[in-house]
């Protein structure tokens, strides 16, 4: 998927014709409907699906005869879900978009053979020419042509772009159809050449592993695939569980699969009209993929829409594998869309559910360290650690969040134990490095210890301004006081809006003799929305600044330790 994640933005003219960038119609009607069609397109920039569809709908039946008004309401339509995409798609026999419509609706209806024209018959150029030849290979096994289907697909396998991609859809098709021998060549051929293990991809090959006798590399699959994710790992048992299953099970199954794959290497790119497009036609085609309605309700979340993606995934049922990682998220939506106490209701019911996971718990912890209820995230997140009895190094997160969480309640040796304890069972996150070596800097402590852990953390993260800007305060705090204004400078250019970071250069500036700069950037801090604390002293140092002290509180070098 690599190959295919740097080239998609050369792709994005993939539906031409089907989402021009501000279309308006020739002139405003009489009859209002121009002040409809414009909140329309207002409601589609904003992602507001509802009422992007029901606006532009109603604008075009206003004016029927306006091809631009029937492109934008079939859009708007078919990514709303609405079933009059369907009725308009058959208006739009250029528009790749409608075409992809109408093939994915005679899969459905088991029309594979008319799927198959629909398909074959896209532009060969951007997207559709990406996708074409694993829908009608889809196409062709739903027909019953498995031989054919993978012969479709051989071609792209030996190309040099997106082997990976073809290969794992030739792998699903020869799996479904009984070729077993061929399943197995195609499924190390897709491991080798995808590019990352993606939660569908190691799902698929686990399901295979698990199906031909492989149990522990099954599990060794899934654990590599939840690495690093703690909602994921939280749906590892019911996944594990549900691996005696093959994950495509039709046809249409394949083609929602081929939609959701490109739709997520598009939503890396931040082409989120696009990819919530394929995400629609992925569950047009499968409505009870979870996959594609956790990327959606992500999509949603990012636009800031969380009950709209909350709705998305109301739909999906408490004994699906991904429920848990549904609940999960939707505690977080909860909490965006104001319901804190529903938010928090919701994950006690998710932690009694699951009595031997964390995840709940410590989802908990961080929502109220987001209010600065840092006690109650303590109690939160104790109860989410004493759930691992042997803790490894995927578990640093939790100690590392216990920890933030304790420093902030101003339990300083409780906090700096836990930071000890993250880093010995993941020695080289860089989060925790900074944290615990910024956090000795404020005190005064292990200078040279701290200044080691901070260097290691700004290797792996080299253009981190608050990496750089612990760097940079820590100098200060040793004397190099030149060096210290060219690290803090350099963390506020990476990130000019962070108060801290205002606050610090300005205690550098004020210890180079530059008193004029100091003011301004502890003037800037101010305005940069600081934390209470840091407005006392940033109004006290302009304070006696103004009044002519030599050196403001706070602004003073401490010894090197």
């Amino acid at each position: 998927m690599q190959h295919l994640r740097r080239s998609i933005l050369l792709t994005l003219s993939l539906l031409s014709g089907c989402a021009a960038s501000d279309p308006t119609p020739a002139a405003p009607r009489a009859d209002g409907s121009f002040g409809t069609y414009l909140a329309g397109r207002f409601a589609v920039s904003q992602s507001d699906l509802d009422r992007a569809a029901g606006d532009l709908l109603k604008t075009y039946a206003a004016a029927p005869d306006d091809s631009e008004l029937l492109q934008q309401a079939f859009l708007a339509s078919l990514m709303d879900g609405r079933p009059d995409a369907i009725r308009l798609a058959q208006k739009l026999p250029d528009n790749p978009a409608a075409q992809l419509l109408l093939g994915t609706d005679a899969a459905v209806a088991g029309n594979f053979d008319s799927a198959e024209a629909r398909f074959a018959a896209l532009p060969h150029q951007g997207l559709p020419q990406l996708l074409q030849p694993i829908l009608v290979a889809w196409s062709q096994q739903g027909g019953g042509h498995t031989d054919a289907a993978i012969s479709t697909l051989v071609p792209f396998i030996e190309g040099q772009r997106f082997r990976g991609v073809y290969a794992l859809h030739a792998a699903l098709i020869a799996d479904a159809g009984g070729k077993t021998a061929d399943a197995a060549r195609l499924y190390r051929i897709a491991q080798t050449e995808y590019g990352g293990l993606t939660m569908r991809l190691g799902v698929i090959l686990a399901s295979w592993q698990t199906r031909q006798g492989h149990g522990a590399e099954a599990l060794k699959t899934l654990a590599a695939m939840t690495e690093g994710n703690a909602e994921l790992t939280a749906a590892l048992p019911a996944l594990s569980a549900h691996m005696s299953q093959p994950p495509v099970a039709s046809a249409t199954d394949g083609i929602a699969e081929a939609y959701l794959a490109l739709a997520a290497a598009l939503r890396e790119q931040n082409a989120n009209d696009y990819a919530m497009l394929l995400l629609q036609l992925a569950l047009d085609a499968r409505p009870n993929f979870t996959a594609a309605r956790l990327l959606m309700a992500e999509v949603l979340q990012t636009a800031r829409h969380p009950a709209n993606a909350l709705h998305v995934l109301a739909a999906v049922p408490d004994d699906d594998p991904l429920a848990p990682v549904v609940q999960l998220r939707r505690a977080t939506l909860l909490e965006e869309a104001g319901n804190s106490e529903d938010a928090m209701h919701l994950l006690e019911q998710v932690a009694h559910a699951y009595p031997d996971r964390p995840e709940a718990l410590s989802r908990m912890g961080d929502l109220l360290r987001s209010k600065s209820r840092f006690t109650e995230a303590v109690a939160a997140y104790d109860r989410a650690i004493a759930r691992i009895p042997h803790p490894d190094r995927t578990d640093w997160p939790l100690y590392y969040d216990r920890g933030v969480a304790l420093e902030r309640a101003k339990q300083w040796p409780k906090a700096e134990a836990d930071f000890l304890t993250a880093l010995q069972l993941s020695p080289d996150q860089p989060f925790v490095l900074n944290y615990l070596g910024y956090s000795w800097t404020e005190q005064g402590h292990n200078l040279p210890r701290a200044r080691q852990m901070i260097e290691r953390a700004l290797e792996q993260r080299p253009n981190d301004g608050s990496i750089i800007d612990s760097l940079g305060w820590l100098m200060l705090r040793q004397g190099q006081i030149a060096e210290a204004v060219r690290q803090l400078e350099h963390a506020v250019e990476l990130q000019p809006e962070d108060a801290t970071i205002n606050g610090h250069l300005g205690d550098a500036y004020w210890a180079a003799g530059r008193k004029r700069e100091a003011q301004f950037q502890w003037r800037r801090a101010l305005t940069l929305n600081p934390e209470p604390d840091e407005v006392s002293g940033l109004e006290a140092k302009l304070r006696e600044a103004e009044a002519g002290n030599a050196s403001p509180a706070g602004t003073e070098r401490r010894a090197v330790q």
